[in-house]
């Protein structure tokens, strides 16, 4: 994704002079500056009308839901999932777009389905339907000013658009299958063009026809031609040096690049290359040459038990080191229990989605009830840890989870997320969190 670092420094610059970046060198401001949540939320709570628990000073509002359009009827939710705007170009920042996940065969006949919403008037329209695809998820702006989204179902494809002159409207969509079959959910773009896709597979546990660990791998594609995704070559990251048995089960310690491999059956081939598997790895985001990846859940023990509840790790795209980013107990809390029960204790559990916030943090959701999103400083300890992760915000909806959460490079104050099958009839949508005072154009109707 193209970021809008000299926008951060200048958000930083800003804060720096109001007195509201802390003295501490070793802890980044926060980009909303807000005073981190002490517990998630509780279902009890729960208001359709304003699902999310957040901070003193920030307010949420609709950008779009089921209202506006109702893509399944018959009482089907929407499954809003992930969200981009066009972010270069004249109008960069007006055009939302985002795809929704709902799954054969409960999106049949309408199939998978990318909308786009006008995010000055509201307008929102199907940009791409088709009965064959299947829980479209992961969407990202091209720096050569396309669409790309993926299926998230095994051997899923990847796919190109390119708009006509109004960005509302589909002129070509294009099958990518060099980008690799699999299982897609997160997907970046690098400076030069090369493409980051993860498989979203339990590796550790599932495995395929070669035993297991196989699949659950992140993978790196290098077109032949700079923007042009017809022909290129696919790699699978791999750990050359574990530091220690540790470090082995969770993969992490000096990776490489390995390939180039059979796009056609990238979890198989990957696997064959030498590829780490990863226990359902589902989101990547690039900041400034460090390749995060949401590893939802964590290895298991004989018994079937995760040692942990999911992590983020950090690939310094330079080095190739791989770490532990954010990490339940290690620099985040272990979740336990649910709130309202006795003896909950808020904790980090089975990351999703993540996203860069303004001022280069990185930001998580939960694929969890409730789902949480926290934001983690990108200045880390000697380990590679975060050294700042800090509760941003929850959500009370009991059927829900939290998903697409995006900050456009145009617009710093206004973090977009998702709700997704929503304990409320046709209750999906996408939501937009600001300040209070920051107005957002809904509250304008």
């Amino acid at each position: 994704m193209n970021k809008n670092h000299l926008l951060a420094s200048a958000i930083t610059a800003a804060l720096t002079i109001s007195g509201t970046v802390q003295a501490d060198d070793d802890k980044k401001n926060n980009s909303f500056s807000f005073k981190p949540l002490e517990e998630s939320a509780n279902a009890a709570n729960w208001d359709p009308t304003a699902p999310w628990k957040l901070p003193k000073g920030f307010k949420q509002t609709v950008v779009s839901d089921e209202a506006d359009l109702n893509i399944y009827d018959g009482g089907r939710d929407d499954w809003h999932d992930m969200n981009v705007v066009n972010e270069t170009g004249p109008m960069a920042g007006r055009f939302m777009y985002r795809t929704h996940e709902l799954r054969f065969p409960a999106n049949q006949p309408e199939g998978g389905t990318v909308t786009v919403v006008d995010l000055e008037t509201g307008a929102t329209s199907i940009l791409a339907q088709d009965p064959s695809y299947n829980a479209l998820d992961g969407i990202r702006w091209s720096p050569w000013g396309t669409v790309v989204f993926a299926e998230e179902t095994t051997g899923g494809r990847f796919f190109e658009i390119e708009l006509d002159a109004d960005l509302t409207t589909a002129a070509v969509i294009h099958d990518r299958p060099a980008v690799g079959r699999l299982a897609h959910e997160g997907i970046d773009f690098d400076i030069d063009g090369n493409v980051y896709v993860v498989d979203e597979h339990r590796g550790r546990t599932s495995g395929c026809d070669l035993g297991i660990p196989c699949g659950g791998g992140i993978y790196k594609f290098v077109p032949h031609n700079y923007g042009d995704l017809s022909s290129g070559d696919l790699y699978v990251l791999g750990i050359k040096t574990p530091l220690n048995n540790e470090h082995r089960a969770d993969n992490t310690g000096q990776g490489e690049w390995l390939g180039p491999i059979d796009a056609t059956d990238a979890r198989r081939a990957g696997t064959l290359a030498g590829g780490a598997s990863y226990q359902r790895p589902e989101d990547l985001e690039i900041i400034d040459g460090n390749l995060y990846v949401a590893i939802t859940e964590g290895p298991r023990d004989e018994y079937g038990k995760e040692y942990y509840e999911g992590r983020v790790i950090a690939v310094d795209l330079q080095s190739m080191q791989v770490t532990n980013f954010v990490k339940a107990g290690v620099n985040a809390p272990v979740e336990i229990g649910k709130p309202g029960q006795e003896g909950h204790q808020t904790g980090f559990d089975s990351v999703d989605n993540l996203a860069e916030a303004p001022n280069g943090d990185l930001i998580m959701i939960e694929d969890n009830k409730p789902s949480d999103i926290w934001f983690a400083s990108t200045k880390t300890n000697e380990y590679g840890a975060s050294k700042d992760v800090d509760l941003f915000a929850s959500l009370t909806d009991p059927g829900a989870e939290g998903t697409g959460i995006y900050f456009s490079p145009t617009d710093d104050k206004t973090l977009y997320v998702n709700v997704q099958h929503s304990a409320a009839d046709d209750g999906d949508a996408t939501w937009a969190i600001t300040r209070k005072g920051k107005g957002h154009w809904k509250d304008n109707d």
